[in-house]
This record gives C-alpha cells, structure tokens and sequence, in this order.
C-alpha cells in the first residue's frame, strides 16, 4: 500500500455485523473510526476490542453523519464502511495497488453485491458505490437517506463489496417500507407535487427496469423477488408522499 487509509463506519446497534466489518476493514486500514448512534447492544464494546476508535454522535442523516466522521481520521484518505459490508479480495487488492500519492483521481467506486439473508440479488449488481476518496477534495450529499460522494472525478474498479442488506424477506420488505417513508418525507417538506396514479406509474417503471432490461427474469426466484422489492419500495414512496399531503393543514399542501 503506498498510503496509509482510514475506514469510517457510522453504527447504530450493529453488534451481529460489526465484528465482521472491522475484521475485514483492518486488511486495507491502519486506522478504524466508528461513529455510533448510541447503540443500546453491543456495537461499541466490539469494536473497541478489535481497536477502532469510537465516537458517540447522534444521528445527524445519513449525508452529515458520514462527514462527521471526517474530523478524526489522521490520513488523506479514507474508505467509508457500513457495519453491514465487507471488502473481497479483489477490492482489497485494488486498494493496495493504488498509487494515492500521484492519484489522477479524488474517489473511487466499487461494484457492491447486495443480499438479502443467504442469497445474492443479482438483478441489483453491480450496483457501483464511490467510497474510497480523499477528505479535501469530495463531501457527502447532505441527505437523509442514501447519500453520495459529490465527486464527477472518479474511478470504477472491478472489487466488490459485499454487502449483507437484508437478513431475511420480511426484514427487506420492512426496511422498504421505512426507507420509502424518509424518501416521502424529503420530498414533501420540498413540495414535491404527486397524482393519483404516480405510486403505480413509478412502481411499474421499477418493476421493468429490474425484471426486464437487467435481465431479472434470468434468475429466477430471485429476479422476481428483487424486482418485485423495488418497485414495492418506489410504490410506496410515493404513496406514503399522497398521504402526507393529504394529512398536512391545507397551509402545507400548496
């Protein structure tokens, strides 16, 4: 490695997790900072004991909480972790044969294998994520839900992460529900307008990106579950987006 990382991990009762992403993160890192949510589990005794650093923060969205992390890391460059993912070998390889030094690059994005329990979903692959980057030159969007590095400067490599999303079918659909809430929300308090039939539109778009041109009927069982999972997900956001407009004062629905 010609440059010393740092892996940040923001955690909020991830004790079933978090030992296996330390574990792997110590292979590219020299350094671990973990920033919990005051978890009420365990989350924070692991991972000092496998010799993270850890900061309490509360949860700041998903954006702000992942820069947060920013101010404590020693190196450059910093490679941010979910408690719930792993580096493959082949990333890790990757990580090791970058020359950060002479870096024609401020980021770079790896493919991300997502499961849901046992069983990888590849109707969502590759799935490309940008997390390793340099501190001074990209920021998280600062968003609630699923942020991004704000960078157009970088790289795709070929390693994966591995990404344990769900543990099980019903945790999925669970998750989509509350995930589509927080999307509603974001477009609400930005008053975003929605018909009757947006929620049906969006699932259905959904449903035939998944199931058709990224060939989810190719595999089988779990195409259709993957492809059904996210046009569940885009449905019910905005449904849940209907719904908050019909609830609020009329002050608000304008």
């Amino acid at each position: 490695m010609n440059q010393k990382i740092t892996i940040t991990i923001i955690t909020l009762n991830n004790e079933e997790y978090i030992k296996g992403c330390i574990e792997s993160a110590w292979k590219v890192a020299d350094e671990i900072i973990v920033v919990d949510s005051f978890s009420t589990d365990k989350t924070r005794k692991i991972a000092k004991n496998l010799g993270a650093q850890v900061i309490e923060q509360s949860y700041l969205g998903d954006g702000l909480q992942r820069d947060f992390c920013v101010q404590f890391a020693k190196n450059d460059w910093i490679l941010n972790m979910d408690a719930d993912e792993r580096l493959d070998g082949q990333m890790i390889k990757e990580i090791q044969a970058i020359n950060y030094t002479e870096a024609a690059y401020d980021a770079y994005a790896f493919r991300r294998k997502n499961y849901i329990g046992s069983r990888w979903q590849r109707v969502w692959y590759p799935d490309y994520t940008i997390r390793l980057y340099h501190k001074d030159r990209c920021r998280f969007a600062p968003m609630i839900i699923h942020t991004s590095l704000a960078t157009k400067n970088y790289q795709r490599l070929q390693g994966n992460i591995i990404h344990y999303s769900f543990k099980d079918l019903s945790d999925c659909i669970i998750r989509a529900d509350e995930y589509s809430k927080l999307g509603a929300k974001v477009l609400f308090e930005n008053n975003r307008k929605v018909s009757v039939w947006e929620p049906a539109v969006r699932g259905l778009v959904i449903f035939l990106k998944f199931f058709f041109l990224k060939k989810g009927f190719l595999y089988g069982y779990d195409g259709l579950t993957a492809s059904l999972i996210g046009a569940l997900r885009s449905y019910l956001k905005y449904a849940h987006l209907i719904e908050m407009r019909q609830n609020a004062p009329s002050s608000q629905q304008k």
